[in-house]
């Protein structure tokens, strides 16, 4: 029996998938709301699906891109108060660059930013931004007096 997966399944197939499978398993999980008849119509279906997904995300991917090229070209500063040997007292967080990139009319979640090593020095640091899992921008953080 010819069915089209509607959900992931462990060790048959992902959603939009066509398999063949038993009659009785192919029935299970059709019934279960898992997979639909692979009749022609289906298919057809199924694939206008796939292409409107690979339209939508390759548009989402150029929008990232724009926003990644507006991300590269600004510079955020930020005024802290340091020691004596310039040590600055406590260091950047997500969450005060996502504050700082609002203010520039920039909607980014903390949870895109990537931060490798605290930003608790004077001068200039590289802080990645993923806009999405294949579109990443450096923002450059200068820490000032």
């Amino acid at each position: 029996m010819k069915i089209i997966l509607t959900k992931d399944i462990k060790k048959q197939g992902k959603s939009g998938d066509i398999i063949n499978v038993k009659d009785g398993y192919g029935v299970f999980l059709i019934n279960n709301c898992s997979a639909i008849p692979a009749t022609q119509n289906n298919i057809n279906k199924v694939s206008k699906e796939k292409e409107k997904k690979q339209s939508d995300e390759i548009n989402l991917i150029l929008e990232c891109k724009k926003l990644k090229d507006k991300l590269e070209k600004l510079e955020i500063k930020f005024k802290v108060k340091t020691g004596d040997k310039g040590k600055v007292f406590g260091s950047i967080s997500p969450k005060q660059i996502v504050e700082e990139l609002k203010q520039n009319g920039y909607s980014i979640d903390k949870k895109q930013i990537k931060i490798t090593n605290n930003i608790s020095t004077l001068g200039f640091h590289n802080v990645e931004v993923e806009l999405h899992k294949n579109v990443k921008a450096n923002v450059k953080i200068e820490l000032i007096k």
